[in-house]
């Protein structure tokens, strides 16, 4: 009688279980991961109520300040689109920085005052610069919004693209913390307008007087907070935008001043003329500036690297003040490190495939090497046994044994 042995599941049968397996975790792994992409409420649903303790995001299109903050209420509230109406006497300062529109707002509370001017920008870009002009050098730094400072009963502060010109009736103790919850408010722009300027990723940390740093997108704006070089020879007609920040080095104060231009062959033409302009010295055809002056004339020095040009001056000596244009370098990757505002939607969701289709990568990889490993074992077993590759082939008999 014969009987045959039930054949053992060959390598193919353990690649289709794992690549089952791979569906199947697949699946388990996308439903467990964070929705990246919420989709928007259906008419006539509520929309699902924050956490608790958790603070709601302030929507781009909510009013510019709140009508109360930290038991203060307002009194009178009036939206401008003129920048004359915030600031009369710096209006090309505003629309340099791409002033969009404000709100002039007066707050009481018991027999206190506040008097809040809020600018709205184009960006971040423009709101960092504004606050950077209205806020002088050496103001003691504030923990409010994205960075502030205080000069006795008046307090600036930039967020996302809005700054806000704050000014008490009486500071107190806890005008810093009322300041804060109104922070908390303001609205925030959608997308890369809430992102700082890449160029302060340029600056080196090392010493630096942050206190001191300003940004210009204009002559009006470099010029206002005491640019050092002349506003004509820097090439704002040409796209160009600076930041300047003082360091102070064991020498001597420093100032640093970083043109950022938009390509390396306008920054190779601004080189040879900033360099040209300070070779020739201070002369009645083309004076120094104030800072030029007062500077230590063997300290200044100016480098090039990518789209940006470098000019040191102060009154370091000159070993200080080279070793400090040194730390200069263009990285084509600035932009990444000031990501303040989140992945955006479509960066959520690439991440979300990017992570399933590794996991399936990984995973076939596995059932792959499994698969190889039990039919391929087997296999090798089989043969040093002596036996076939495969079980299919093997059969056994029954022998009666009637010779005798």
């Amino acid at each position: 009688m014969r009987k045959y042995r039930f054949p053992v599941l060959p390598s193919f049968s353990v690649l289709t279980t794992g690549f089952l397996l791979i569906v199947a975790s697949t699946a388990l792994y996308a439903a467990q991961m964070p929705t990246s992409i919420v989709a928007p409420p259906k008419a006539g649903t509520a929309k699902s109520t924050p956490k608790t303790g958790s603070a709601p995001i302030p929507r781009a299109n909510a009013p510019l300040l709140p009508s109360s903050f930290a038991g203060w209420e307002a009194t009178s509230s009036k939206p401008v689109t003129d920048p004359a109406q915030e600031d009369s006497a710096n209006v090309a300062v505003l629309k340099e920085y791409g002033f969009t529109d404000g709100l002039l707002s007066d707050y009481t509370r018991d027999e206190e005052t506040i008097h809040i001017k809020a600018f709205r920008f184009e960006d971040a870009s423009g709101a960092y610069g504004a606050y950077t002009f209205y806020r002088h050098s050496g103001w003691p730094r504030e923990d409010v919004g994205t960075g502030a400072a205080s000069d006795n009963n008046r307090v600036v502060f930039w967020k996302g693209n809005v700054f806000v010109d704050a000014v008490f009736s009486h500071v107190t103790a806890m005008s810093g913390s009322e300041l804060r919850e109104l922070a908390a408010q303001i609205p925030l722009a959608a997308g890369n307008k809430s992102l700082a300027p890449p160029i302060l990723a340029s600056l080196p940390r090392k010493d630096i007087d942050a206190q001191t740093t300003h940004y210009a997108l204009g002559p009006a704006g470099y010029g206002g907070s005491g640019g050092v070089l002349p506003p004509e020879l820097v090439g704002f007609d040409r796209g160009a935008e600076v930041v300047t920040s003082g360091y102070k080095l064991v020498s001597g104060p420093a100032t640093l001043t970083i043109i950022d231009y938009p390509t390396p062959q306008m920054a190779a033409s601004g080189e040879q003329a900033i360099a040209a302009y300070l070779k020739a010295g201070n002369t009645p055809q083309h004076p120094f500036t104030k800072p030029l002056q007062d500077s230590n004339q063997t300290a200044l020095e100016v480098k090039r690297s990518g789209p940006l040009v470098a000019v040191v001056s102060g009154d370091p000596i000159q070993d200080d003040a080279h070793k400090l244009l040194a730390q200069v370098h263009y990285e084509a990757n600035l932009a990444s490190s000031f990501s303040g505002a989140g992945d955006t939607e479509v960066q959520k969701t690439a991440k979300l495939v990017v992570g399933i289709l590794t996991l399936v990568f990984v995973m076939f990889l596995a059932s792959l090497l499994l698969g190889f490993f039990l039919g391929g074992g087997r296999a090798v077993y089989r043969i040093l046994r002596g036996k076939p590759v495969s079980a299919v082939y093997d059969e056994e008999f029954t022998q009666l044994g009637l010779r005798d």
